[in-house]
């Protein structure tokens, strides 16, 4: 029925310019962002599956570089016993040396000169080989007690890093010297077993050192796996999105046509009355 008091076409013709608008706004605002959901609205349970998701990659990339940093401080402490194992060695030597008979007391005291300095180095290295100014070498740093690094996203990820103390007391050759016959052939007892200590702390820094790179590749994989799977509840369909705005754009024209047309409308009925 044609009527003036009220437009009812200009109102239809309104409502739906405005739903036109609100979608081509969403499908702008999608595009630009690059996210599916840009208001909980959009995809309420996939947002908060989202959310969880990128909580998780954040943990798991921070595990995966405590992984790193745990790797990294073990092969600083298989440096450091890979420098006192070479001492250890020269010790050896040197004790072989005084036990011959071709040498003298007093050569025999030279040869000790050298051996008291190499077991002050040993100190030295294993009180200076260092993590965040903590020594891992001496048994007087956290690291003898054990550290845990965090590897995951559960509070039991994790992996438990004890360094063996390699300085002269925990070698047990503090207190050894060269300088008689005697006292050479004890100190060649005690540095064959202090060579064993040695490759067992070795062989246990080696096998954390594994560990934590297997670590490494399996967090890089849940990373890739987790990132695969965050996209494809968060991110946003450019090819489609993309239709959907093509669309949404020509109702949104439509909508403005009609919206004229019909604001013309009491204009022209009002002919009818001249």
């Amino acid at each position: 029925m044609p009527v003036i008091s009220t437009n009812t076409a200009a109102n239809s013709a309104l409502r739906y310019l405005n739903i036109n608008s609100e979608n081509q706004s969403s499908s702008v605002s999608k595009i630009a962002s690059g996210s599916r959901i840009t208001k909980a609205s959009d995809d309420a349970a996939g947002l908060a599956v989202g959310t969880s998701l990128t909580s998780d990659i954040t943990v798991l990339k921070q595990a995966a570089t405590n992984a790193s940093h745990g790797s990294s401080i073990l092969q600083a402490a298989d440096g450091g016993m890979s420098r006192v194992s070479d001492i250890v060695q020269r010790m050896r030597s040197l004790a072989t040396q005084s036990l011959s008979g071709a040498v003298t007391d007093t050569e025999r005291g030279y040869l000790d000169a050298e051996f008291q300095q190499l077991i002050e180095e040993i100190d030295g290295i294993a009180s200076g080989t260092r993590f965040n100014d903590d020594p891992l070498l001496d048994g007087n740093g956290a690291w003898a007690s054990g550290v845990d690094f965090r590897v995951g996203t559960e509070s039991t990820d994790k992996i438990t890093v004890t360094i063996a103390n390699v300085n002269t007391t925990g070698l047990s050759i503090g207190t050894l010297d060269v300088g008689t016959s005697a006292t050479a052939s004890a100190a060649l007892t005690a540095l064959d077993t202090a060579v064993e200590t040695l490759s067992s702390a070795r062989a246990d820094v080696g096998a954390l050192i594994s560990r934590f790179e297997f670590r490494g590749q399996v967090l890089d994989t849940s990373i890739e796996n987790t990132e695969a799977a965050q996209s494809a509840i968060m991110d946003v369909d450019v090819a489609a999105e993309q239709a959907e705005l093509a669309s949404t754009k020509v109702l949104t024209q439509a909508a403005i046509a009609v919206l004229s047309q019909a604001n013309e409308m009491p204009q022209n009925l009002l002919q009818l009355l001249r």
